[in-house]
């Protein structure tokens, strides 16, 4: 029996992927074997030495120590892409929001008195200073072609637009998914220059941060819209404030709503709606459970931000997972221990990731105490365990 704890409230449809006659799931247990969770903020949480795997329902860990984890040899499991047509929708809204003017029209309307008449005649003096324009012809610029830019592009080519993207290290699956008349830009000086909107879909890191800065929106086109579903940090507030008031930013629109622009009058803030929609946060839930579930049965891996994807159909036998240090003689010194029982090794299969590695073993029998034991005391060895 596998013990989940659960940190934030799941979608029951994620939950139901874990069996009960194999898994006990509670918001509050000692010693869980893995924990799922949304928001909650891990970076202070003390980790039980049970834990075994972390599952996040959603995209971004910034809330998890995933370096910890894997000092601890604790994959972090996300669900990339569960919430991407969630995410995209928002973002042409967004365009929308800007491109038509449509809050500022919304709060003059509501503003209106007298009678129906009147309220006629008001409009229609007043109209003209919420003219806005129309997006097929303008240019989109997509930073970050993951799961959701990818989805973000075709969507805007589909309406009309011409669609520039920036993105060194797009995945192979996702250039598939993209659009071939999506234009590639080499630098993200590229993408504000030639763009009359530009979205971010990129991760928080130290690469990242800031990453739409003062002197890059110097050098961008005058009269851009900035969205930014993302995260807070990938853009300097200040430097946005500033464009704004110079008149270079058209609007600034996006999913935090800070202290620095939410009263800005160039700004459209929203909390934080990015993937709250019912179907986004079921996909995320489902994703990350199932996954989970694949991990601690048969110890394969997807959608680890910190582990390899590694994944091997069981055998007849019994199943040994053991995470480690990507060191020489690993794999020689994991088999030694298993030969010197005389045990038969049916399949093997070992993938790295930076400095971490992990090795599944198949074998004809259990692999006794000792043996797992002796494994576990490997210089260099994080974690051990029998399938």
């Amino acid at each position: 029996m596998f013990r989940i704890l659960t940190l934030n409230n799941i979608r029951v449809a994620g939950l139901e992927r874990l069996p009960r006659d194999r898994y006990e799931v509670a918001s509050e247990m000692s010693r869980p074997d893995a924990v799922l969770l949304r928001s909650f903020n891990m970076h202070d949480w003390p980790i039980p030495d049970t834990v075994k795997a972390v599952g996040r329902a959603g995209a971004g860990v910034n809330n998890i120590p995933v370096a910890t984890f894997s000092e601890r040899g604790i994959p972090v499991f996300n669900a990339p892409g569960a919430n991407a047509n969630a995410v995209k929708e928002l973002v042409l809204a967004g365009m929308l929001l800007a491109a038509r003017n449509i809050l500022p029209a919304w709060d003059f309307a509501r503003e209106l008195s007298g009678t129906d008449a009147e309220i006629g005649k008001q409009v229609e003096s007043g109209k003209k200073q919420f003219v806005g324009f129309e997006l097929p012809g303008r240019t989109l610029g997509v930073i970050g072609l993951g799961a959701i830019g990818v989805q973000v592009a075709n969507a805007a080519h589909a309406l009309g637009m011409r669609v520039v993207g920036f993105d060194p290290h797009i995945t192979v699956n996702n250039a598939w998914r993209l659009s071939a008349q999506v234009e590639q830009v080499l630098s993200v000086g590229d993408v504000l220059a030639q763009s009359d909107f530009v979205t971010l879909h990129v991760p928080l890191n130290d690469n990242t941060r800031n990453l739409i800065s003062a002197e890059r929106l110097r050098n961008a086109r005058q009269g851009m819209t900035l969205m930014n579903f993302a995260r807070a940090g990938i853009v300097d507030e200040q430097a946005v404030s500033q464009a704004i008031q110079a008149r270079r930013l058209n609007a600034y629109v996006c999913d935090f709503p800070g202290n620095a622009l939410r009263h800005h009058s160039g700004v459209i803030a929203l909390p934080h709606l990015g993937a709250s929609t019912g179907e986004a946060e079921e996909n995320c839930a489902i994703m990350v459970a199932e996954q989970l579930r694949d991990f601690l049965e048969n110890g394969n891996i997807r959608n680890s931000v910190n582990f390899p994807e590694m994944q091997m159909p069981r055998s007849d036998g019994h199943r040994l997972l053991v995470v480690n240090a990507n060191v020489p003689h690993m794999i020689e010194r994991i088999s030694s221990a298993i030969a010197r029982v005389d045990i038969n090794i049916l399949d093997l299969l070992n993938r790295s990731r930076g400095q971490l590695a992990c090795t599944l073993v198949d074998v004809e029998c259990p692999i006794p105490d000792s043996v797992l034991a002796e494994i576990s005391g490997i210089d260099g060895v994080l974690a051990a365990r029998a399938l």
